[in-house]
């Protein structure tokens, strides 16, 4: 029995490993269990291959999308830069209007004192200073009325805004046209309301 089991590989390397000491020869492997099913072979059956794992997704964005978002901002940018630009130019008249406002007070409060607007033939009432705009005065009949000029400077160039003795509030000059009537504007040819 030694003899035929020592011709084959499998028993030779059991004889060796019983020769070195070990107990226990090496354990055989049992044959692949295969049942038949309808008179074939399970074996000739192969499983389908699973799908391959999802590859992620690339993450970014494509050229086209890129390219639509700009196209959205620069439509949202022609429409609101515009807009924008003439807010901030709306914004700077008001400053003006309230130190004309707050000059014919003072104006009215020395004529309730002395009578008279005038002090030597010129506004006896400092002119205020006001950011984008010169504010004069000019005394009219014999210092019994006047009239007080805000006209724009620099970027405020093209605005003129007047009051009297009466209270009358005109635009004199505003580059979007002046109002049919008497009224300060800071949207053009409206009065404002």
């Amino acid at each position: 029995m030694q003899a035929a089991a020592l011709k084959s590989p499998r028993g030779l390397a059991d004889y060796q490993r019983m020769a070195k000491g070990c107990a226990r020869p090496m354990a055989r492997r049992a044959p692949p269990f295969r049942r038949k099913v309808s008179g074939m072979d399970r074996s000739r059956y192969r499983r389908a291959a699973a799908p391959p794992p999802p590859v992620p997704a690339a993450r970014g964005f494509t050229l086209i999308e890129l390219m639509i978002a700009i196209a959205i901002v620069a439509i949202l940018a022609a429409v609101a830069l515009p807009s924008y630009s003439a807010y901030v130019q709306r914004s700077r008249v008001p400053p003006a209007l309230d130190g004309l406002s707050s000059y014919a007070v003072r104006m009215e409060q020395r004529f309730q004192d002395v009578g008279n607007y005038a002090n030597a033939g010129a506004c006896a009432v400092a002119v205020p200073a006001v950011n984008n705009f010169t504010i004069t005065c000019a005394i009219t009949n014999s210092g019994a009325g006047f009239t007080a000029t805000a006209t724009g400077t620099g970027v405020m160039a093209g605005y003129t805004y007047t009051i009297n003795h009466q209270g009358a509030r005109n635009t004199t000059a505003h580059p979007k046209g002046t109002p049919g009537s008497a009224c300060w504007t800071t949207r053009g040819a409206t009065c404002d309301t």
